[in-house]
């Protein structure tokens, strides 16, 4: 993935959903926030490693934080423009927060777990397990940190439009529908380039995500299937936010 700069982020989308069924949460409520921007330790045991990793040069602390403030920038200019184009003013998300450890923050009264990503509305800000994405940032490469700002910032787009749903899979779909209208929209805008086969690499690499089979569709935490997943993503992808049932 290249930015409009040219330089590059990552060598492509092959393998990015893997490390995603974690990384969609939204957490509505109060929040005690970490102090400064730690930078990953080690990956803990089970995290990919340096042995492992897919990214072609790409996998230093650096580019880690460098591609983490260019998804939130790309992310920022491009809900703006959105929200702008239809006349009303827009406000970024607050924070982007990266902490180490379960209970470091906490949103509502809800301490957030290690392995994860969130969207805290009452508070509005992102928090992210730094470490757990780094080592997925290592074995994967730029276009995981690119999905998981983009899926996360999604779900603050729908606080400032006051859309609610009945069901957690409603809001997560929707917020997978957002992310691919972000990425396709700023892949069409000459904001990010993708390889050759990148999408198709992406396709692939979304089948193996999703609920359990086995979960009900209506319980608490369902994000979807993966080929509702799969289904969601690419058809904001391809047809922008008209696909996304914003209004």
């Amino acid at each position: 993935m290249t930015t409009r700069t040219g330089r590059r982020r990552g060598p492509s989308l092959v393998g990015l959903a893997v490390a995603l069924v974690a990384s969609a949460g939204c957490v509505v409520g109060g929040a005690s926030e970490p102090g400064g921007a730690p930078p990953p330790e080690r990956p803990a045991s089970g995290t990919p490693g340096a042995q492992s990793t897919r990214a072609d040069g790409t996998t230093s602390v650096e580019e880690f934080q460098q591609d983490v403030a260019d998804a939130r920038s790309i992310a920022e200019r491009y809900w703006s423009a959105q929200f702008r184009a239809s006349g009303q003013a827009f406000q970024p998300i607050r924070r982007v927060l990266p902490y180490r450890r379960s209970g470091e923050v906490s949103c509502g009264g809800q301490e957030i777990p290690r392995n994860n990503a969130v969207y805290c509305s009452a508070s509005d800000y992102i928090a992210y397990d730094v470490n757990w994405s780094f080592g997925a940032f290592r074995q994967i490469g730029d276009a995981f940190v690119f999905y998981l700002l983009g899926h996360e910032y999604a779900h603050g787009i729908q606080t400032r439009l006051g859309i609610r749903y009945n069901f957690t899979i409603q809001q997560e779909l929707q917020a997978d529908c957002m992310a691919g209208a972000f990425l396709g929209d700023s892949v069409r805008s000459g904001t990010l380039r993708l390889d050759d086969g990148d999408l198709e690499e992406f396709r692939e690499g979304l089948l193996a995500v999703g609920d359990d089979p086995n979960q009900p569709w209506f319980a608490e935490d369902s994000h979807g299937t993966a080929e509702q997943r799969t289904d969601a993503f690419f058809r904001g992808y391809e047809k922008s936010l008209d696909a996304c049932d914003l209004t």
